[in-house]
């Protein structure tokens, strides 16, 4: 089994003290010297492009200079850095960026293009060509609902409890194209669905091909898009780690991977983006729900073999134990909120 590279891509919030959005991107970009930053669809957002790494210790170096550099960019236009998934304060329109794609989203999309000021991580995997990518995303799919309920981090959206662990999923999914991608028999069936996509209109480009697990339109790689910004860097090298394996694992089963329901599946994403890690998930592959803690245990099983090639085993099992016990993003959030804490400083990446 070969040892595939990964990259990551997060999306972070810039707002003001009191957590409003604030449309700065272009100047924090350009004061983040000898970082990767891109700029967003609205102006209160950054994203950050990890170079390619071959291990998970890579990853957290280049994750801790990146946050810190954009994290005092911000501080010196004015501005906190949030790893968050969507804004906790505020008002829902944001600017849109003056580029012309994204200007052009907006008159095509309107309010749902105003309304994205919302932050998920991106992670990408080495895979040999589009073939490929085309049966590990169908070995992906079962899994993304309990990354999804592992990374939730935006249960508090403009003063408001949502009562959902991932509200940034919930406005996500309105999209047309996101979510659970199809199942695909081959790259020829992708090509084809795109191809209707892009014939009806409903999206503009490729690159809107928003479903949760896609081949990279720009690189070699298989792209997982499922989760929120997680709150910690721990977090995102878990994520990371877990789907390394998980693409590990489906190449080396080789074939065109499981085929479960897709209301099941549908129901398991909205369980996972409601009740998050301490509530109830589901067995994608039996329909079978059961507590979002034993879902965790079936992911670590399933990709077992792999964590153990990356030698990961440990930490990622240590790591999980720690969110089931203290609360990922969304659990922290909801708490700060209901305690009368401070939901910004709960979040704000510091220099």
């Amino acid at each position: 089994m070969s040892l595939p590279s990964m990259g990551v891509e997060e999306e972070l919030l810039l707002v003001s003290a009191s957590g409003r959005p604030l449309p700065r991107s272009k100047a924090v970009a350009a004061d983040a010297v000898g970082v990767d930053v891109e700029l967003e669809l609205t102006r209160a957002q950054v994203e950050i492009n990890s170079p390619v790494c071959e291990s998970a210790e890579e990853l957290r170096g280049h994750l801790v200079k990146m946050r810190s550099a954009v994290a005092r960019a911000a501080a010196e236009e004015g501005c906190l850095l949030l790893a968050i998934g969507a804004p906790p304060s505020g008002t829902a329109v944001q600017q849109v960026t003056r580029k012309p794609r994204y200007e052009e989203m907006a008159m095509r999309y309107g309010l749902l293009a105003r309304e994205q000021a919302v932050c998920g991580c991106h992670v990408h995997i080495d895979v040999q060509d589009k073939e490929a990518a085309a049966r590990v995303s169908n070995h992906l799919r079962p899994w993304m609902p309990a990354l999804l309920a592992l990374t939730a981090n935006s249960a508090i959206y403009l003063d408001t409890d949502t009562g959902f662990s991932s509200w940034r999923s919930i406005m996500w999914s309105r999209w047309p194209c996101s979510g659970p991608p199809p199942y695909f028999e081959s790259a020829d069936h992708y090509d084809a669905f795109v191809g209707m996509l892009l014939g009806s209109g409903s999206i503009m480009d490729e690159r809107m091909v928003y479903w949760d697990i896609r081949p990279s339109t720009h690189l070699p790689t298989i792209e997982v898009r499922v989760s929120d910004v997680p709150l910690t860097i721990d977090e995102t090298v878990l994520l990371a780690t877990l789907v390394r394996a998980l693409v590990m694992t489906a190449t080396e089963d080789g074939g065109l991977g499981p085929k479960p329901d897709t209301e099941v599946l549908r129901a398991a994403y909205w369980l996972a983006a409601r009740d998050g890690l301490p509530g109830i998930g589901m067995n994608v592959l039996t329909a079978e729900p059961m507590p979002a803690t034993q879902v965790m245990d079936l992911l670590q099983q399933h990709v077992r073999p792999a964590l153990q090639e990356l030698g990961e085993v440990d930490r990622v099992k240590e790591t999980i134990e720690r969110l089931i016990s203290e609360g990922n993003g969304a659990v922290k959030q909801r708490r700060a909120f209901r305690e009368g804490a401070d939901v910004i400083a709960l979040t704000e990446v510091k220099p």
